[in-house]
């Protein structure tokens, strides 16, 4: 149920009362179509006159005043709550049997009715002056109710044209008007050409929706005036039929989107978000290529990998230190022979380029969406246009009116919870938040116990299936929980954001949103990131060394890293969290979901009715049974997610610029087809940028430089090969890099009782073992002491961070200052338009003086000029 705004200036008090809107949706092409599409209507004509195509449109029951919104209430039935009311207080009734009492004479029971009843007179009462309103603004009504639908009234609502003008000038609405002219060339001679060329080249990509013809032409735009009114025209258009032919088909998934008409159907707030995405997705693309090309060449150079190639060489005969205490026993290092491998497709010397491409396609990516949505606000004629005042929410109004009359009984309790309402609320709002994101670091934790506790039973286990890739075991299954964990807490803080949102009351609509946007942000991205970034930077960092490791929970061992790094979990956990989320947020929640509330709400009609009613009732009718529009906000925030995925953690998975693409491809039609055929138009929003969510992608893009630069350096063992191959090697090359990371430890320095249980596992007693750390041996000075090439590669590390976030960052600001922000020639355009709309008034002037001359003062009525698609 929505709220909808009623007359300007006078609904106020009134916009609490709750109507569910269905905004006018009317089948196209002819009755019998099983699409399931709909059509809005736009503003009519001068002459209230039916149109030819009148079967297209509903109508009031004179068949002239056309419907142009409708609302719909719930109506109760008469006597129904007295029924509901006895059936529902059976302890009432049990009192007044022992009090051998007749209904009627039951005091608790009549008082409950009569409060039943004084709530069903009051929202009666409430509904009547808010209709009363309408009327008043020179809207005209028809009710009907209960005659298909049992218990659902509607309200529909005509706009006369004179209220229609009256309205458009108020709010400086802009129309064509019936001065065309040509738009200007790009620039040189060899820039248009290139200009025709890709013109040929992505004709095929084009909609067909007609509207490609009038590229290079504009009509000039003013807004509207009732004096000059017959300077202007109006544009008829019919646009469901082709929006889901030509927009929510998943079969033209390689075609441009028709982002005008989903701007003129939905309004320019969805069909910002709708153009947002296809930039997105389009510039998906050569970050997918580049990403492809680093995936391949890492598989052409694993073969040709030096510390791969000694892990798996067999000759080293390299024992290792147990993985777990007890449980685990010595283990050879060509065993974690495939994860080297697999490790090297993702941590090789192309990494380090990936990271800065990336860097500057989040920079690029920034700039060409501004310069597409100034050249949409040109085109959607929206340049001038300023967000007007918000009116104030009827919950914040509400809550005014209460802390009024507070006031007016006890002044001293007012000022008390007026401190109470602006600061507690807010600490507590912040303390929710926070508690949040422990409740999700302790899910964390959990996870680890999880991994620590399984891999030591697997360890333990008898038979030798279990005791089989025990690594890729626990990795998956952890990452297969994260992932359930993730998707179930999303909707949890998704309904706690709202609520502490709620509790703040904020003033108008926009703080509501921006609050709202603000605390759901926070709360997924710490709940889809912080297992993220606890493989990068936390695990096997902490875990201490053999013989002094760090113990959890009393007895459990801190896990740590393969031989190779995490990396390769790091991009487990990454692949999984991308394909799951995407797989199971788009099937069961966007399409299973919607789909199953559709059913529920169907089946309150009964079935042996069900096919009689369809063929009867109207479209409005029909789409009430269409799920309600709940914003745009969830899908923002999960492309928001995505391009964190896609940014932040990228030098360690550059597969997921490809995932990503293949996700958006069919999520622009998915979404689609959801707002053509599954949801209620919703009401149409001016907006020149697509808001906070601007701001949020900037700030991903600038801390995804320097996560980039903390995974290459500390999660990735670029820097070790890097200093190894520089200070330390022989020959320049990276032959004896795997010793060199590895340190030794004598088992006789294990804590009594971390012994392994089977120290003759590999067939022969071991006395020295190795680990992965820089310290020095046993039988050093300063045994288990770091050595001096981890002071060394750790210096290295942290200068490497230094030099690439300046760096890139300095790339990215020059990229970001040699694109302008506005296209040049669409400040031309806007200049050249203003010269053009003073030339054309003038005329006017002129030609009403001479009118005036010749006794013929009275203007040309507004013409009406249908476009392509009608």
């Amino acid at each position: 149920e929505e709220q909808p705004s009623g007359p300007r200036g006078q609904d106020s008090m009134w916009r609490n009362e709750k109507y569910e809107t269905v905004p006018l949706d009317v089948k196209e092409i002819d009755e019998g179509n099983s699409k399931g599409t709909r059509d809005s209507l736009y503003p009519q004509t001068a002459v209230n006159e039916r149109p030819k195509d009148a079967k297209l449109w509903p109508y009031f029951q004179d068949g002239l005043r056309r419907i142009d919104y409708v609302l719909t209430y719930h109506v109760q039935k008469p006597q129904s709550t007295h029924k509901q009311s006895s059936k529902s207080c059976l302890c009432c009734g049990f009192r007044r049997e022992q009090k051998n009492l007749p209904a009627h004479e039951d005091p608790e029971l009549a008082a409950q009715e009569q409060r039943l009843d004084y709530h069903e007179d009051d929202q009666r009462l409430r509904r009547e002056e808010f209709e009363e309103n309408l009327r008043e603004m020179g809207l005209e009504m028809e009710k009907e109710e209960g005659t298909k639908l049992p218990g659902v009234g509607f309200l529909k609502i005509h706009a006369p044209w004179d209220v229609l003008c009256r309205e458009a000038e108020f709010m400086k609405l802009k129309m064509p008007t019936i001065k065309v002219y040509c738009l200007i060339n790009q620039g040189s001679s060899i820039a248009e050409k290139v200009n025709v060329f890709i013109q040929k080249v992505t004709a095929p990509l084009q909609p067909n929706v007609g509207e490609n013809q009038t590229e290079n032409e504009k009509p000039l735009s003013y807004p509207f005036s009732r004096e000059k009114q017959h300077l202007m025209y109006v544009i008829l258009v019919l646009s469901l039929q082709i929006l889901y032919e030509q927009w929510a088909s998943y079969s033209i998934f390689y075609k441009y989107q028709p982002i005008g008409l989903v701007r003129k159907y939905f309004g320019e707030k969805v069909g910002l978000y709708f153009a947002w995405l296809g930039v997105y997705t389009q510039m998906l693309i050569p970050a997918a290529i580049v990403g492809v090309i680093v995936f391949l060449y890492g598989c052409a150079t694993v073969d040709d990998n030096i510390p791969s190639m000694e892990v798996c060489d067999e000759r080293n005969n390299i024992t290792m230190c147990p993985m777990c205490d007890r449980a685990c026993s010595y283990w050879k290092l060509v065993t974690a022979c495939g994860t080297a491998r697999a490790s090297h497709l993702f941590d090789n010397a192309a990494t380090v380029f990936f990271a800065i491409f990336m860097a500057l396609w989040a920079t690029m990516f920034m700039e060409h969406w501004k310069r597409r949505q100034m050249r949409l606000n040109y085109i959607w004629d929206l340049t001038s246009f300023e967000d007007a005042e918000s009116h104030p929410r009827a919950e914040y109004e509400f809550h005014v009116m209460k802390k009024s009359l507070k006031k007016e009984q006890s002044p001293k309790v007012v000022s008390v919870a007026k401190l109470f309402d602006y600061k507690s609320i807010f600490l507590f709002c912040s303390f929710v938040c926070s508690m949040q994101i422990f409740v999700t670091l302790a899910i964390v934790f959990g996870v680890v116990l999880y991994r620590v506790s399984i891999m030591t039973a697997l360890h333990m286990s008898s038979t030798p299936t279990f005791r089989t890739n025990i690594r890729a075991t626990v990795k998956t299954t952890a990452a297969i929980i994260n992932l359930i964990i993730i998707i179930i807490m999303d909707e949890v803080y998704g309904a706690i954001a709202r609520w502490l949102t709620i509790m703040e009351v904020p003033k108008t609509d926009k703080s509501f949103e921006e609050r709202l946007i603000f605390k759901t942000f926070i709360l997924k991205f710490a709940n889809a990131f912080t297992p993220i970034v606890y493989l990068a930077f936390f695990r096997g960092r902490i875990i201490g060394r053999p013989g002094k490791y760090l113990y959890v929970m009393g007895s459990y061992r801190m896990e740590e890293c393969a031989h190779a790094g995490c990396l390769m979990e790091l991009c487990i956990q990454l692949c999984i969290t991308m394909l799951g989320k995407q797989l199971i947020q788009n099937n069961l929640f966007e399409i299973g979901v919607p789909k199953l509330k559709k059913m529920l709400r169907q089946r309150k009609i009964d079935k042996k009715h069900q096919e009689e009613l369809n063929k009867t009732l109207h479209r409005h009718e029909k789409d009430h049974f269409l799920g309600p529009f709940v914003g745009l906000n969830p899908e923002y925030m999960e492309m928001i997610i995505q391009f964190g995925m896609v940014t932040l953690f990228v030098a360690s998975f550059p597969l997921a610029p490809l995932f990503a693409l293949l996700n958006n491809v069919i999520e622009i039609r998915l979404d689609a087809k959801k707002f053509v055929t599954e949801l209620r138009r919703p009401i149409a929003v001016r907006a020149k940028d697509i808001g906070v969510w601007y701001t949020l992608l900037r700030g991903i893009s600038k801390v995804a430089v320097i996560v980039n630069a903390f995974v290459i350096s500390f999660t990735s063992d670029f820097i070790p090969r890097l200093v190894y191959q520089h200070m330390y090697s022989a020959d320049g090359t990276l032959h004896g890099f795997v010793n060199h990371t590895l340190s030794y430890f004598n088992v006789s320095h294990f804590q009594p009782g971390t012994e392994p249980m089977q120290p003759m596992h590999l067939g022969y007693k071991v006395e020295v073992c190795r680990y992965k750390d820089y310290r020095d041996p046993p039988w050093s000075a300063t045994p288990y002491e770091f050595s001096r090439e981890f002071w060394a590669i750790l210096a290295a590390r942290l200068a490497f961070v230094i030099v690439f976030q300046n760096v890139v960052m300095l790339m990215s600001d020059f990229v970001d200052w040699l694109i302008p922000d506005i296209p040049k020639d669409i400040s031309i355009q806007i200049h050249k338009e203003r010269n053009l709309i003073v030339e054309l008034f003038m005329k006017e002037e002129r030609g009403k003086k001479y009118r005036n001359t010749i006794g013929d003062p009275s203007p040309q009525p507004l013409r009406s000029r249908p476009s392509s698609q009608a």
